[in-house]
């Protein structure tokens, strides 16, 4: 059985929402066990992130960035990163933010960049954008056209029980699964090195 361990915070519920949708895809691929970490109890669940095959991270994004909990967090990690315990762990990531953009790739580019001094294997979105012709949709997966991780909007007036949206959601659980597969893969491809070693 493989472990995927999604990490996150949310200010919000928005974030939360997302997560869940990330978990429900990543627990969808059999062989899979999938556990989601809200920031806040990431104290009690060192074991599960240290025994995890790939870990997503999640956050909103807060003045252009992950916001200060999930920094906490990252910061949190660098007993693990001296020791590189979570080297050749897959990784990946979302994240939420009120605008369309909202400049939510920066927040991507700081999970990817931690992931890699971590030595994590980063796995992008592997979606073609959607809704960038006149035959699009905002019902489209990818809707917002990320490809380092998996966006999702949120208008800052609505409730989590009303956005993100479902092709955000979708895209979410698009991305969960995507982890899920590539590390069936991705040990598989381990254990047939070590036998041949």
């Amino acid at each position: 059985m493989k472990k995927i361990a999604i990490v996150y915070h949310s200010g919000y519920g928005h974030t939360k929402v997302q997560a869940e949708a990330v978990h429900r895809g990543a627990a969808s691929v059999a062989g899979v066990a999938a556990l989601l970490v809200p920031v806040d109890a990431y104290e009690e669940n060192w074991d599960e992130l240290d025994a995890a095959d790939a870990i997503i991270f999640g956050s909103p994004t807060y003045m252009a960035g992950a916001s200060a909990q999930f920094k906490a967090f990252l910061d949190a990690t660098s007993s693990r990163w001296a020791e590189q315990r979570w080297k050749d762990k897959l990784a990946a990531g979302f994240t939420n933010s009120a605008g369309h953009n909202g400049d939510k790739l920066n927040t991507l580019q700081q999970f990817s960049l931690f992931a890699m001094q971590h030595s994590m294997v980063w796995i992008g979105l592997g979606l073609l954008p959607g809704n960038h012709t006149s035959e699009g949709s905002p019902e489209d997966l990818n809707r917002l056209a990320g490809f380092l991780g998996a966006m999702a909007q949120s208008n800052a007036d609505l409730a989590a029980d009303v956005v993100p949206a479902g092709s955000d959601l979708r895209t979410a659980e698009y991305l969960g699964q995507r982890v899920a597969l590539a590390a069936l893969r991705w040990r598989q491809s381990e254990t047939a090195s070590e036998a041949a070693a």
